[in-house]
């Protein structure tokens, strides 16, 4: 079988790759002319799930189960099944293995190297570590086109040292005197029947760099939830946040602005046409756009941020202009400009190519070096490069999960 892997960056338009492959535009380099194709993706899922909510049908489920109410990994395998049913001759996989967890990412490998045998593989990946090892032809798009490579350019393993300078400090520093910012005693959380977390014993210090990993499934969003303040379960427990117990009084905003957080789903509040600059500044103001007239202390920690990220000359650009890379270091700085005591990163590296993600772990752990502030970094993948002082894994039982500290 003649397997292809095409490696993709933030810059690659994704949907035209995809419609030229299919429509053997690229003839002299991948022949997938009179055959059969089916796409492995996450946009063919999309279509799967509207056509189940406007006509209710199971199309892609043997189970019967709603797409919707599936984890990631558990509607991949739906849809992989689904498409190998019907025999084709080739399948493109665009980034198969993205937001799945290890155990996921493993049981597909081997899947897609079984049935290889007999249908051959196109594979868009944005990371050198997804690409299937049995596949030896490759090619990267630049301006568009397909070009044939003999080894990538991606640089999984290099170390970035691109940020000169330091991380800006403070305007108004958050005080926080204590000696532990977060700590779970014996905490467990059930849904009915369902066992989320069981017994949970976890203390974290100022200053500490943790990383959070474990299954789909296993109840990290959970305790993210139960820290910033937005899960009911967390009341009645013995749960301190920044020297107070859970319920005692404080409200949510008490909680919140001693934390920064992004996850990559929160750029959809920023569909405003909103400047570099300005992004920043309602960081400091904690408000999505700016609408006041920022001060010249602002503005100068701003720039001196921009300066440090490579982005100063960008300032004006808006915000949705910016490649993914460069707006998921634009939404990490966001959520550091305060120096607040707890900086949450929830999955920040999905979804991008290796260069980006090397620049994003360099930034955290420059932060973590130069600050005082608490970082919990939460991933599916173990980042190379990323220098947590300590993991907390979540791992499943019947009764719940239970947390192993390394």
């Amino acid at each position: 079988m003649n397997h292809w892997g095409i490696f993709t960056d933030n810059q690659t338009n994704k949907k035209e790759l995809i419609q030229k492959l299919q429509n053997n535009k690229f003839l002299d380099i991948i022949n997938l002319k009179d055959k059969t194709g089916k796409l492995f993706s996450q946009l063919a899922l999309r279509k799967f799930m509207e056509e189940e909510e406007k006509h209710g049908t199971k199309y892609i489920s043997n189970a019967g189960q709603d797409l919707k109410t599936m984890s990631s990994g558990e509607q991949k395998k739906a849809l992989l099944f689904h498409i190998l049913d019907q025999k084709p001759d080739y399948i493109l996989l665009d980034n198969p293995f993205d937001n799945l967890d290890i155990g996921f990412q493993s049981s597909l490998r081997d899947l897609l190297i079984e049935k290889s045998r007999e249908t051959i593989l196109v594979q868009l990946a944005s990371r050198k570590s997804d690409m299937l090892p049995h596949i030896h032809n490759f090619a990267k798009v630049i301006d568009g086109q397909l070009i044939v490579v003999k080894e990538t350019s991606q640089h999984e393993n290099e170390e970035m040292n691109v940020f000169s300078g330091n991380i800006p400090p403070p305007i108004d520093p958050i005080q926080f005197d204590g000696n532990i910012l977060i700590s779970f005693q014996k905490v467990s959380v059930s849904y009915g029947e369902k066992h989320v977390l069981k017994d949970i014993d976890w203390e974290v210090k100022p200053g500490e760099f943790w990383q959070l990993i474990g299954n789909n499934g296993t109840g990290k969003t959970t305790i993210l939830s139960m820290i910033t303040g937005d899960n009911p379960k967390a009341f009645g427990q013995e749960i301190y946040l920044f020297g107070k117990k859970k319920g005692s009084g404080e409200s949510v905003w008490d909680i919140k602005e001693k934390i920064g957080y992004f996850s990559p789903a929160m750029t959809d509040s920023f569909s405003g046409r909103h400047s570099v600059e300005n992004m920043l500044i309602s960081g400091l103001l904690d408000s999505i756009g700016l609408y006041i007239k920022p001060t010249e202390i602002q503005k100068r920690i701003i720039k001196d941020w921009l300066l440090l990220i490579c982005l100063w000359d960008r300032r004006n650009v808006q915000f949705n202009d910016l490649s993914l890379g460069e707006q998921r270091l634009v939404m990490t700085v966001r959520a550091m400009v305060k120096h607040p005591p707890l900086l949450i990163l929830d999955e920040p590296t999905s979804g991008m190519d290796d260069i980006s993600a090397n620049m994003l772990v360099a930034l955290v752990n420059k932060i973590a070096e130069e600050t005082q502030t608490t970082i919990l970094f939460v991933s599916h993948r173990k980042e190379p490069g990323l220098n947590p002082k300590k993991i907390l894994e979540l791992k499943q039982t019947e009764e719940g999960s239970i947390a192993i500290v390394e």
